[in-house]
């Protein structure tokens, strides 16, 4: 996600609150279709033990010079840098998160959009958290596979989760679901999010079920094998560039 100028830095003001002074409040999110939700701001500094198995699984298949994007209050590259001694850049377009990244001591933390980095390669790119929201739209998956081969190094790899939201849809009695593809692919949901008195402005974000990824992969030169599936239609990908 993009944050757009003069938006509030809702994560940033979220996680240093909490890291300074121990504020729990929580950022609560915005969706025209859905009620709202909340993210507990804690559970973005959660410990390895604490992650769900998914990203536990994800950390391990990290090698080599990594880059975390969205990295948020960096839980994932601190594991990968001080238990892993892996080379991590976590990256990040809140300004705040990334300055509670440095104070947490990660070495390399910026504050930088994934598609602004350039003339860096990396072994591993890490996108978790339904790594493919940042994309936004359907309509932006071959920008996006641009930019990751623009950074992946040679043998690299792209290591991404995301869920498949189909299950919010009522199946009918042979089990099969409809969809009203008029509307758009089912997985482009628009947020926006708030903190105490601030609230976002408005941004898309993806869900991307696995067939859609490997088949947006497939078309943009890339390999995809699904690694572990969640409980709640949640996965985790692995994307390599094809021989």
């Amino acid at each position: 996600m993009n944050k757009l100028k003069n938006d509030p830095d809702i994560f940033g003001k979220a996680i240093t609150a909490f890291f300074e002074t121990g504020d729990e409040e929580d950022i609560i999110v915005h969706s025209p279709d859905f009620d709202n939700d909340v993210i507990p701001v804690p559970y973005l500094f959660r410990g390895y033990k604490e992650m769900p198995k998914l990203e536990q699984k994800a950390l391990q298949l990290c090698r080599g010079k990594v880059l975390d994007v969205g990295c948020g209050a960096g839980s994932h590259s601190l594991y990968l840098q001080e238990e892993r001694k892996l080379q991590v850049t976590a990256i990040d377009t809140s300004a705040g998160a990334i300055d509670i990244c440095q104070k947490r001591g990660i070495s390399d933390a910026r504050n930088i959009a994934f598609e602004k980095l350039s003339e860096e390669k990396f072994d591993t790119i890490l996108l978790l958290m339904n790594g493919t929201g940042i994309v936004g739209k359907m309509k932006f998956l071959d920008n996006f596979f641009k930019q990751l081969k623009n950074l992946l190094a040679k043998d690299g790899q792209v290591i991404i989760d995301s869920s498949d939201l189909i299950y919010l849809f009522d199946a009918d009695e042979d089990g099969g679901v409809w969809v009203d593809s008029s509307k758009g692919y089912y997985g482009e949901l628009t947020y926006s999010l708030s903190y105490k008195s601030e609230t976002s402005a408005r941004f898309d974000w993806l869900y991307l079920d696995f067939d859609s990824l490997s088949l947006a992969a497939s078309k943009n030169g890339f390999d995809c094998a699904k690694i572990y599936e969640g409980e709640h239609y949640d996965y985790l990908a692995r994307l390599t560039i094809k021989k």
